[in-house]
C-alpha cells in the first residue's frame, strides 16, 4: 500500500516525513529559517539531500517555494498553513521521544556519577567526607527513592546507595582512609 494515498493522516505524515532530515527542516522553518544556505548551515546537510527534501516538502504542501531574488535566481522556503499545522504534531513527537528516553539518559548519568564517586574515593581516600557531603543533599532529594522513581526522576544514584558504597569502600580499604 502506498502510504501517501492512505486515508489515514498519520500514515500520510509518516510517508512525507519518514526521515529525520525532513523533520529537522520543518523544525528550522518553524524557527524562521527560510533560505537554502540557512538550512544547510544549521543542519550540516549535503546540498543534494537538502534539495531533494525541500522539493518533497514543497510538493507535499508543507513548504512554499518563493523567489526572493531574480539575479541571481534565489528562492526561499516558507511554511504553508499545513506546515504550520504540523508543528504541534512535531513538538508532540519530540516531547514523547524525550519522555521515553528520560529513563535511559538518567541511567547513563547515574552510571557516570557512580564512576565519579569511585574515582573520588580512589584519589581522595575520604569516604567519610563524601558521605557527609551526600547527606546534605537529603534537604532537596529523597535519600532512598524506589527503583521506578529513581529511574524516571533522578539523574544521580540515591544518597543511600552512594553513602553505602563509600562505607563499603572504607571497609575494603582501611589502610587508605585519610591518606
Amino acid at each position: 500500500m502506498n502510504l501517501v494515498d492512505s486515508p489515514c493522516p498519520i500514515a500520510r505524515s509518516v510517508a512525507c516525513l519518514g526521515d529525520s532530515w525532513s523533520i529537522l527542516i520543518l523544525r528550522d522553518a518553524s524557527f524562521g529559517l527560510t533560505r537554502f544556505d540557512q538550512f544547510r548551515t544549521s543542519l550540516g546537510i549535503a546540498p543534494s539531500i537538502l534539495t531533494r527534501r525541500l522539493a518533497a516538502l514543497t510538493e507535499e504542501g508543507l513548504l512554499e517555494k518563493r523567489r526572493y531574488s531574480e539575479r541571481p535566481p534565489r528562492d526561499e522556503y516558507l511554511l504553508t498553513e499545513a506546515g504550520r499545522d504540523f508543528i504541534p504534531v512535531l513538538v508532540m513527537i519530540v516531547g514523547t521521544l524525550g519522555l521515553l528516553a528520560t529513563p535511559i539518559t538518567m541511567t547513563l548519568t547515574r552510571l557516570q556519577e557512580s564512576d565519579a564517586d569511585r574515582f573520588s574515593l580512589e584519589k581522595a581516600h575520604e569516604p567519610d567526607g563524601l558521605s557527609k557531603a551526600l547527606v546534605k543533599t537529603i534537604e532537596y532529594r529523597a535519600s532512598s527513592p524506589g527503583p521506578v522513581e529513581e529511574a524516571i526522576f533522578y539523574d544521580h544514584p540515591s544518597v543511600e546507595r552512594r553513602v553505602h558504597r563509600a562505607m563499603v569502600w572504607k571497609a575494603e580499604h582501611p589502610d587508605l582512609v585519610g591518606k
